[in-house]
């Protein structure tokens, strides 16, 4: 459980490491003082894996006192405060948290274009006040014409940009539908009342902070390469600035055409006319038949238990539920909070669970209409057990020892956010264009940004992607199927209740992220805001690497960690945005990750 009231501890790293080996402090106390101890006064700010925001300031002093905005009723957190504002008002105007969520997906479509999405897809995870657990797969689908060998040339090569950079990349999008599919079913309020303040944004614009220029700058080469873009995107040739307005009168336009029409104004009218029409004319395979043909699905969470916990999270075509749970079946008879935050035995641990895992996961799992998920045997106790036998207590297991086949998950420009209503509905969504602006094209003066999720396809067996990710059959292109993700949006219940909502961007590194959130909470005693700032952990079987935030490990630690046969290298992580039900306060806690400086935690 949180502990807000834990005293400040000062102490140098000799002094917390020889308290922590020999128990002399209570465990909540001493992960403050491991906390603050171990991480460095100054930081260099480094980019997160989606290079649009930076590392938190995590100084001693810093995440010792970070704390979560609360609110009594009702709670969001996202990527951009403007999307989180609009959420907060349709939760005040008696909107549940469908309407809420589907109103700061579309707000984000405006504010956050780089990840936000109406021309990408994604996952929404759902908990109902009737104790109902549903998952909504919006993924972006191939287009019928597409082949195992279409980013390769003649001669059985792979085509660099071929996959990212062209109309090739682009997947029939699923926001809209999903978006409209949800609302339908779920929600209170009707399209035109929750897409009104997306419109208002793109017509009239909105000033930009400094987060969104960073986000905006990360894509500036990209967004001058065609002019319809960067007529919208630089302001006359030049980066936007701190302060300037940015509107977005096309978006706007086909913002009200949804609203007018429904989603069938975008699969079926002049939207999808205006795509393929852009498809056409660049090479591309899209047609209307594609978009006509379009279906957002309503598939069975994944759920398992943790300590009492539920976790509901994402099934297939999401890796990101089974590899969780799965990691969270290994480790759960360690005793994890014995041990501490970043300490070897949790480390060590935690990262044999993770490369085990990731193993299985690009082995076994793929779209269900083309592929056999084996998920009832993959977390099940015995294949736990089998696999928690092969760790060794005193080294680190080769991912060469580790058997499987290579796979790929989504590209890092992805966004999050959380909404909790006051009946106790929740909704946990997850979205992207894949990479940063997708493939940075607009067709013609629709407005948005076309996604490149076909880079997560399989281009070539034993090829890496445009993330520098291999990938293996089970993942080819064909036709109608929906590419593999990451993408892991969790709803975790205590006693049949919401208790956390987490998710974030980041690739492969969404699934460890979203782990490290709950984990820092449950097990290592943080509050919401700490758990989302302190430093990651992640492997994911290949590259054999560990990657640690600075300031996870002591040097004692990780010099004893690397006697035992481990590689680290230093990342950031994604940009969690997370809401725990704190049962001793009866608070929601909202915590923004201040990797991505433009977001909000706001509620009432």
């Amino acid at each position: 459980m949180p502990d807000t009231n834990t005293p400040r501890i000062d102490c140098s790293p000799a002094i917390a490491a020889e308290a922590f080996h020999h128990r002399r402090w209570p465990r909540r106390a001493l992960l403050v003082a491991m906390l603050t101890a171990f991480i460095a006064p100054a930081l260099a700010q480094q980019v997160n894996p989606d290079e649009t925001g930076h590392e938190p300031d995590n100084t001693r002093e810093a995440l010792q006192h970070a704390r979560p905005v609360t609110a009594k009723h009702a709670m969001v957190v996202s990527a951009q405060h403007l999307a989180t504002m609009v959420g907060v008002d349709i939760l005040k105007r008696g909107g549940n948290a469908v309407d809420a969520a589907v109103a700061v997906g579309f707000a984000e479509a405006v504010v956050h274009p780089c990840c936000g999405n109406i021309g990408g897809g994604g996952f929404m995870t759902i908990h109902l006040k009737d104790g109902r657990n549903l998952f909504l797969n919006f993924r972006e689908k191939a287009p019928a014409k597409a082949t195992p060998t279409m980013f390769q040339d003649a001669a059985g090569n792979v085509v660099e940009g071929r996959s990212t950079d062209t109309y090739l990349g682009v997947g029939v999008p699923g926001t809209v539908m999903g978006f409209d599919t949800a609302l339908k079913a779920y929600g209170t309020m009707s399209l035109k009342q929750v897409i009104a303040p997306a419109i208002k944004l793109a017509r009239e614009g909105y000033i930009l902070q400094q987060g969104d220029v960073d986000s905006l700058r990360s894509g500036n080469d990209g967004l001058a390469k065609h002019a319809n873009v960067a007529a919208i995107f630089l302001n006359h040739g030049k980066p936007f600035k701190v302060g300037e307005r940015l509107v977005q009168k096309d978006l706007a336009h086909t913002l009200e055409l949804i609203a007018n029409g429904g989603a069938r104004a975008f699969y079926e009218g002049p939207i999808a006319r205006a795509v393929v029409k852009g498809s056409d004319a660049n090479g591309g395979i899209l047609s209307l038949r594609d978009f006509a043909d379009y279906t957002a699905q309503w598939e069975k969470p994944i759920q398992c238990e943790y300590h009492g916990y539920t976790v509901v999270s994402a099934p297939p075509p999401s890796s990101g539920g089974t590899t969780l749970c799965l990691i969270l079946q290994i480790v759960k008879p360690y005793p994890l909070a014995k041990w501490g935050y970043g300490s070897v035995n949790s480390v060590h641990y935690l990262v044999e669970a993770e490369r085990r895992a990731f193993a299985d996961r690009n082995t076994y799992l793929g779209d269900p209409a083309f592929v056999q998920n084996p998920i009832d045997t993959l977390l099940s106790d015995a294949h736990a057990a089998g696999l928690r036998a092969t760790i060794k207590p005193d080294r680190a297991t080769p991912s060469s020892e580790i058997t499987g086949s290579l796979g790929a998950p989504e590209g890092n420009h992805t966004t999050h956010y959380s909404v909790v209503d006051k009946d106790g509905n929740a909704v946990s969504t997850t979205y992207t264009v894949n990479f940063l602006f997708g493939n940075k094209q607009i067709a013609g003066d629709t407005g948005f940004f076309l996604n490149d999720e076909m880079d997560d396809f399989t281009g070539k067996p034993g090829v890496a992607n445009g993330a520098g990710l291999v990938q293996g059959v089970i993942n080819q292109v064909e036709p109608g199927k929906r590419p593999l993700s990451s993408m892991t949006p969790t709803i975790v219940l205590r006693d049949g209740k919401p208790f956390m909502l987490t998710g974030s961007p980041g690739s492969a590194t969404i699934i460890s992220s979203v782990l490290g959130s709950f984990l820092n909470v449950v097990d290592f005693g943080m509050n919401m805001q700490q758990a989302v700032n302190a430093p990651r952990l992640h492997q994911q079987w290949y590259p054999d690497v560990v990657y640690a935030g600075q300031g996870l490990l002591t040097p004692e630690s990780q010099q004893t960690l690397e006697s035992m046969g481990y590689t680290f290298k230093q990342f950031g992580g994604g940009a969690v945005e997370a809401i725990l039900l704190n049962p001793k306060t009866g608070l929601l806690e909202g915590a923004n990750d201040p990797r991505r400086p433009a977001g909000l935690a706001a509620g009432y």
